[in-house]
């Protein structure tokens, strides 16, 4: 088969990128080596900045976003037990939505007009520095696509990165010494708000996906067991890291789901090679903390959808040839906040007590300074592209 566009990841990066290209009438094909099912049933992220809900409204997806989302017009940061709330609204005039990326991805899989092939074997990409085609095997039979270019949006794992040749990759990565246990639960959250927790225990988030399922986190070592935890100890552990009043409203309940996330740095540069663009966690991989991952990707497509229709429609590939160097440039400001958040409010083992007390003081000079606030603020509900 012959398409303009082959997309190599069904995940929220690359169901944008091709809902964006649909609506532009440019052909795409998106190939995916997981199940629908499987794709949909993945836990992430719920943090919208308004860039991404822009997005969403531009690829006419807005609809039950503006309906079910919850906007956050602040968050809470607590440090040994002393809490201050952050109003984005005040300090900067935006804000962000809290809508699970579960929903983002249904909403682009129902609207969803070119194919997309799922379960997907042996994915290969080809020449893509000539004439790129893409092969793969569905039901035991080998497939070929041609294409003009191909974007890969398959995750930090796949094998769009994987094909580039080492040589012409450069990576940077900082692997850090925790990871997230996380719980889903079909409770009330505890807040309205987010709330960001740094004890001497480990770092604690109180975070929700509706005003009846809430997700929690609790920091703990990067070598711990998911078996290790059941549900009462998880729900003990989260209550001693939070504030007193806040532990003692905390609805709990069975497990949902639960899952330890180990907690990295990632960039990959360049973007491009030849006629194949990385984007979403291909390119670059964030920790949690800064809620940087999901929109990060939207960012990368957004970018990468407007060269491609530049090119359709006006035959300039100024856009696609600028994609790389503009799309890095966001991604390591957001690279810098995530790590900045993560530094500030987790328990870092070889921190020491001169660690603890410089993250204490980072709290307090963030407390007592309003251009700290507004930078923390203009960064976590997303910096202009």
């Amino acid at each position: 088969m012959r398409t303009k566009v082959v997309i190599v990841g069904a995940g929220p990066a690359g169901l944008m990128l091709g809902r964006l290209l649909d609506l532009a009438g440019i052909d795409n094909l998106i190939l995916e080596r997981k199940s629908a099912e499987y794709v949909l049933g993945r836990i992430r992220a719920g943090v919208l900045e308004q860039g991404s809900v822009d997005l969403m409204d531009r690829a006419l997806l807005g609809e039950r976003l503006h309906k079910e989302g919850l906007v956050h017009d602040g968050t809470v940061l607590s440090f040994d037990g002393d809490s201050h709330r952050l109003d984005f609204t005040a300090l900067v005039g935006r804000h962000v939505t809290v809508y699970g990326q579960t929903e983002v991805t249904r909403d682009l899989m129902a609207a969803r007009q070119g194919q997309t092939i799922y379960e997907a074997e042996d994915v290969a990409l080809h020449d893509f520095d000539g004439k790129p085609y893409v092969t793969w095997r569905k039901d035991g039979i080998t497939q070929r696509a041609d294409c003009d270019y191909i974007a890969g949006c398959d995750g930090y794992h796949g094998v769009s990165r994987a094909s580039v040749p080492a040589a012409a990759l450069t990576t940077f990565e900082r692997l850090y010494p925790f990871g997230w246990l996380g719980v889903l639960v079909d409770k009330p959250p505890v807040s309205d708000e987010l709330i960001y927790a740094h004890h001497a225990r480990g770092f604690a988030l109180c975070s929700q996906r509706s005003p009846t399922r809430s997700r929690y986190y609790v920091q703990v070592d990067a070598a711990e067991k998911l078996e290790n935890w059941s549900d009462d100890q998880f729900w003990d552990e989260l209550r001693r890291r939070l504030d007193p009043a806040i532990a003692e409203s905390l609805q709990t309940g069975p497990a949902l789901e639960k899952s330890i996330a180990p907690l990295r740095s990632f960039v990959a540069e360049p973007l491009r090679f030849g006629r194949l663009f990385l984007a979403g966690d291909a390119a670059h991989i964030v920790p949690p903390t800064g809620a940087k991952g999901l929109n990060l990707a939207m960012s990368d497509v957004a970018m990468l959808a407007d060269g491609l229709i530049e090119f359709y429609s006006e035959g300039s590939p100024a856009g696609l040839d600028a994609y790389s160097t503009r799309a890095l440039a966001r991604i390591w400001k957001a690279e810098r906040f995530s790590w900045w958040m993560t530094s500030l409010l987790h328990v870092f083992p070889d921190a020491g007590a001169f660690g603890r007390r410089i993250q204490r003081a980072e709290f307090d000079y963030l407390v007592g300074s309003r251009a700290a606030q507004q930078s923390l603020a203009e960064n976590y509900t997303g910096l202009p592209q």
